[in-house]
């Protein structure tokens, strides 16, 4: 394999945007470290959501689309986190934004007309959930109302996914039914949020606890967990994941918060961190190789940034949650930064070290 090295500059943005955004954060949580300005503190969730996952959704995206017009949405996304560095309360980053979000719904048009399917379809909705939050914070809207559209951009997509590698099971009307009602009740509760906020969460949790059943019952991890190697890794990935999807949505079924807080914090954190970052974590022996054309070398050192992450939310939930263990939530961020690190650490090391310690994935 060849390094794709036009997609480098794109996925390096995704990755620099992931790092300044857990700066950010460190920073939101007390930890005494430079900040050029006090300004920057709002650029956090739009960099970890948009900068770093979004760039990376769509070059992912752009590249199993397989035209030119398609990285259109990668540029876009990558541009715009770059210009939420320079200008964080500005208009430029959030058009970028939106532009790219746009791209990447016209991506999965294409797509649906090559292969009308559900799990498409639930990918296609995710992309406009994404857009729709992204038009929003360009109006001028708080981060803490659009981060529920961000929030079920991530979730259908990946559940989107999941749902694709399910059809090896045969899934019965029964089990795709059961999957369609969780999604419906997952973006009924995100646009219900917009005008009753209480209500909508509580909407949204019980939606998230619902999917969290669909992937914990039919979700291939459960099988390919027996195997061995990468197989094994990414099953025990996706699984913790799951249970992180669970909490969060138990939180949020259960308060209905839905204003900056403990308890706002300890469910966003476990959706957006326990979710959403154990399936980059499972996902990322396949999507570099895809992305940059290197092999990636599966090690046991992979299981360090897993667990690393685990206890880092242990401890940040707790502390959300117990006022008198409130300093577990700092260390907890402290540990989550160190678990990002670990991760880029382990997968650059592993793509450079490819070919002499056995075969690429």
């Amino acid at each position: 394999m060849r390094l794709a090295a036009r997609r480098v500059p794109m996925l390096f943005v995704g990755l620099l945007s992931m790092a300044y955004g857990m700066w950010l954060g460190l920073v939101r949580l007390g930890w005494n470290l430079p900040l050029p300005s006090q300004d920057m503190l709002i650029a956090h969730g739009p960099l970890m959501v948009c900068g770093f996952l979004g760039t990376l959704i769509s070059l992912e995206r752009a590249v199993g689309l397989g035209s030119r017009w398609g990285y259109a949405a990668p540029v876009l996304v990558a541009a715009g986190a770059l210009m939420l560095d320079l200008d964080p309360i500005g208009s430029f980053g959030p058009i970028m934004i939106t532009a790219g979000s746009l791209v990447m719904v016209a991506i999965f048009v294409v797509v649906w007309r090559r292969h009308a399917s559900l799990f498409v379809a639930t990918m296609t909705i995710g992309a406009l959930a994404w857009t729709a939050g992204n038009v929003q914070w360009l109006g001028g809207a708080p981060i803490f109302r659009v981060v529920f559209w961000w929030l079920a951009f991530l979730v259908l997509t990946i559940a989107g996914e999941r749902l694709e590698l399910n059809r090896v099971l045969r899934p019965t009307r029964a089990v795709r039914w059961a999957f369609v009602l969780a999604m419906v009740t997952v973006l009924g509760g995100v646009a219900a949020a917009t005008w009753w906020p209480e209500p909508g969460v509580r909407a949204l949790g019980v939606g998230l606890i619902a999917l969290t059943w669909w992937l914990a019952r039919h979700d291939v991890a459960r099988r390919t967990v027996r195997q061995r190697g990468v197989t094994r890794f990414m099953a025990i990935c996706l699984l913790g994941g799951y249970a992180w999807l669970g909490v969060g949505g138990a939180i949020a079924a259960g308060t209905g918060v839905a204003m900056p807080g403990l308890l706002y914090d300890a469910m966003l954190h476990a959706v957006f961190l326990g979710f959403v970052i154990s399936m980059v974590f499972a996902h990322a022996p396949v999507i570099f190789p895809a992305v940059l054309g290197l092999p990636v070398e599966y090690r046991p050192a992979f299981y360090l940034h897993v667990g690393v992450l685990h206890v880092s939310l242990i401890l940040r939930v707790v502390g959300d949650l117990i006022d008198s263990l409130g300093r577990w939530r700092a260390w907890g961020g402290l540990l989550s930064a160190a678990a990002l690190l670990l991760f880029m650490f382990n997968t650059g090391r592993s793509m450079a070290l490819r070919g002499h310690h056995g075969d690429p994935i």
